[in-house]
């Protein structure tokens, strides 16, 4: 069964997003790259992939119309990433394919590729890129990572909700998203022996992903990306010019590129 799929767009609260404001468009989803939204962009890899069926999630009345212009459905955003996964699911059902709409390096084989080397049997699958994969495809790349027993990890902002079951891990998804840079709390809400492991250097990813779906009943497992590059999405104005540089390239070269960062750090 194919998957639905829904990109997430809503707006966060607080000061405006430094690359919507950079270019003068009132949501990053908006903003262009050779021609195409971020948005378009998102949506055109979803139906290359062979999902027919998309929702967008967002609370700008702009991103809303644009979404409907490109044949999407569209919900009304929550008051979190989390939430609105929670509305999505509820509207689509699975499998659900969930991503964002400042993915814009997005390509259809990443989503298909995702959904083939995900294990049978599995709920809820996360796509992460390990350093060496990102290292490789963006030599100069300068990330935040999950530093583990199998690595360091960096989250590619595609989740596969594959059960019904997968509702059971929103809540879950609320306490990774507070403590996705302290690696420590997620492997502390395991219990005492997952903490210790984990301070020793032996607890992997792979593991407290597991571990963290087995506390609420579901089958969760990680799934490594094969391109580095599946990591890489837009949060500030250094990192839309990285995409821009290797959407450039991809045209030029009429396939995947390697790129060079021209950013000084990005988390």
């Amino acid at each position: 069964m194919k998957p639905a799929a829904l990109v997430l767009a809503g707006s966060r609260p607080g000061p405006p997003d430094p690359v919507a404001a950079s270019e003068g468009v009132w949501h990053k989803a908006l903003v262009s790259i050779d021609g195409r939204t971020m948005l378009a962009r998102v949506v055109a890899s979803l139906r290359e992939a062979g999902i027919e069926r998309i929702a967008v999630v967002a609370s700008d009345p702009q991103v809303m119309d644009h979404a409907r212009d490109l044949g999407c459905e569209v919900l009304l955003a929550a008051s979190g990433p989390s939430a609105s996964v929670a509305i999505g699911l509820e509207k689509l059902g699975a499998p659900l394919l969930v991503t964002t709409s400042d993915h814009a390096l997005l390509r259809p084989e990443w989503v298909t590729d995702f959904v083939k080397d995900m294990p049978a049997g599995t709920d809820v699958a996360i796509l992460l890129a390990r350093r060496e994969a990102i290292e490789a495809a963006m030599p100069a790349s300068k990330r935040t990572y999950l530093r583990f027993a199998d690595g360091q990890w960096s989250g590619c902002n595609l989740f596969l909700l594959a059960s019904e079951a997968a509702g059971k891990a929103i809540d879950t998804w609320k306490m990774v998203e507070a403590d996705r840079k302290r690696p420590w709390r997620i492997a502390a809400r395991l219990g005492i022996g997952m903490l210790a492991s984990y301070a020793l250097g032996r607890l992997t990813l792979a593991e407290a992903i597991a571990g963290l779906g087995r506390r609420i009943g579901i089958d969760a497992s990680l799934v490594a990306a094969r391109d580095g590059l599946a990591a890489v999405d837009v949060d500030k104005p250094e990192d839309l010019a990285d995409a821009r540089a290797i959407i450039a390239a991809r045209t030029s070269a009429k396939g995947p590129a390697t790129c060079t960062s021209s950013r000084s750090g990005s988390t």
